[in-house]
């Protein structure tokens, strides 16, 4: 007779009856607000509760959000989970699982490397592999990996480097049958209630490890939670607790751990960064965060669009962690307080550009075919089809073939459409269009399941238009505006 696990909902409670000031809160949030931070949805859990979340419409808690690097400490933890179960240890090499893709003579440091340095980000290389891995012609990202120099001791040198993470997932792989996503399902995912992940893989179906994992904001929160209580869930110890102890301690240095320094440089463990104030945290490229706060039993799960990330991070240690009482001491209940608290969790949101006139260029546009000018983006054709409420922004692209957006008069609407380039599926889109001065129509498309928000700013000119095309965070410095050039063909 086959047994349903029953997974409990996490349990609510107001900030004050699990020690902390719903004022703290409320200052953490208007912070966020000031500083142009961007979240897109935000949880507080304290003494196992859940005291405070919210969703800046139109982001909601039920959609998965793209973790990119916080995907790493999922993978770290698989691989916990294999050593427990004795498929591989911590000691064993790199080039031992691969041995049709090892060179034929490995050099001393390739050979020295085992599955600890990968952990520790700790390989000896002085580059990233990644962008080796993303450009190997044949799709073989072990072997790309393992031709790469490796320049320094492993375990003496810290470098951060996705490659890595990705060879945990293609060596859990060999060792289990499984890609990393099947293994994790019924050990990690299931009986922590987190359903129906999705994971990216490389061109020979390995899961890419160091980023690919989409799941909601509550999964994070659960996955810190595992952590926070060393591995226990419902009863049932499904991480060792020394595997929690080691991952969530420094490894390896990577800066000179003084407090002023930030937090990139407080040490690393197995693919866990430590913060200051004794707290250790996992990660993500644009604000995608599970901070686990040991001495105040709390957890931390936020995602976002911004590249400020240390930010954020000042935020909480300034704002939040100063309003937290002591064990599991009640702070005193200011009524006037939580309501305020309430209102504003309530209340987040992003508003649509307004309206500001409607354009005379609107009707002179209206569902033209522009041929654009050859571009990085293989983008075609472009067209607007305007309504009373509403229009419908039509692209061919060389990749994606037709897709359409409908975007709201200064309103949001729903799409469902493929935008981003490197995308195997469709992308949830939120977007609105409004008229700025000198016949421009702006366009604004949020990729709600995605840090990504895209700008774009059609110039209309007689028998042209001048298409503008921005990104609201980049992995590397912003990069200037797209401008495209396109034509009415006879």
């Amino acid at each position: 007779m086959n047994k349903t696990r029953v997974i409990p909902q996490l349990p609510r409670s107001l900030p004050e009856e699990q020690g902390i000031r719903s004022s703290a809160v409320s200052a953490f949030l208007n912070r966020i607000k000031e500083a142009d931070l961007t979240l897109h949805n935000f949880m507080l859990l304290r003494h196992g509760h859940v005291v405070a979340e919210g969703s800046w419409s139109p982001y909601t808690p039920e959609r998965q959000h793209m973790l990119f690097s916080l995907s790493k400490s999922f993978t770290a933890t698989a691989v916990g989970l294999a050593a427990a179960e004795q498929l591989l240890s911590l000691e064993d090499k790199v080039v031992s699982f691969f041995p049709e893709e090892a060179p034929d003579q490995p050099g001393s440091n390739l050979a020295q490397m085992n599955i600890s340095h990968l952990l520790m980000m700790g390989t000896g290389h002085t580059e990233d592999t990644m962008t080796e891995l993303l450009n190997d012609a044949e799709g073989n990202w072990v072997k790309a990996f393992l031709r790469q120099p490796v320049d320094r001791e492993p375990g003496t040198f810290f470098l951060y480097n996705t490659g890595a993470t990705y060879m945990l997932s293609a060596i859990l792989q060999k060792a289990s049958g499984q890609t990393l996503l099947e293994y994790l399902i019924p050990r990690l995912f299931a009986p922590l209630g987190i359903s129906n992940p999705v994971w990216q893989s490389c061109p020979r179906g390995i899961n890419t490890g160091g980023y690919g994992l989409s799941i909601t904001t509550e999964d994070i929160a659960r996955f810190g939670q595992l952590y926070l209580q060393k591995g226990m869930w419902n009863g049932e110890q499904l991480l060792p607790q020394e595997w929690i102890e080691a991952a969530s301690s420094k490894q390896i240095a990577n800066g000179d751990g003084q407090p002023d320094s930030g937090d990139w440089s407080q040490g690393y463990g197995y693919q866990f960064w430590r913060c200051r104030h004794n707290i250790y945290r996992g990660d993500g490229a644009f604000g995608q965060f599970c901070i686990i706060m040991p001495e105040q039993d709390a957890v931390i799960a936020i995602t976002s669009g911004t590249n400020k990330m240390q930010e954020v991070m000042n935020a909480v240690w300034e704002l939040l962690l100063p309003g937290m009482s002591g064990e599991k001491e009640p702070a005193a209940l200011h009524p006037a307080a939580a309501d305020l608290l309430s209102e504003q969790l309530s209340s987040l949101r992003f508003d649509p550009p307004a309206a500001v006139n409607v354009s005379d260029a609107e009707a002179g546009m209206n569902s033209l075919v522009y041929h654009m000018e050859p571009n990085e983006y293989q983008l075609e054709t472009l067209s607007v089809t305007f309504s009373s409420n509403e229009a419908i922004l039509t692209l061919r692209t060389v990749p994606a073939g037709i897709q359409e957006v409908v975007l709201g008069r200064s309103e949001w609407m729903f799409s469902s459409a493929k935008l981003m380039q490197d995308s195997d599926s469709a992308d949830a889109v939120m977007s609105s269009f409004t008229w700025a001065p000198g016949d421009v129509l702006q366009l604004t498309m949020l990729l709600v399941e995605t840090p990504f928000c895209y700008t774009l700013e059609i110039a209309v000119k007689e028998q042209a238009i001048l298409l503008t095309m921005t990104v609201n965070v980049t992995m590397g410095p912003l990069e200037p505006p797209v401008q495209i050039q396109g034509t009415l063909q006879p």
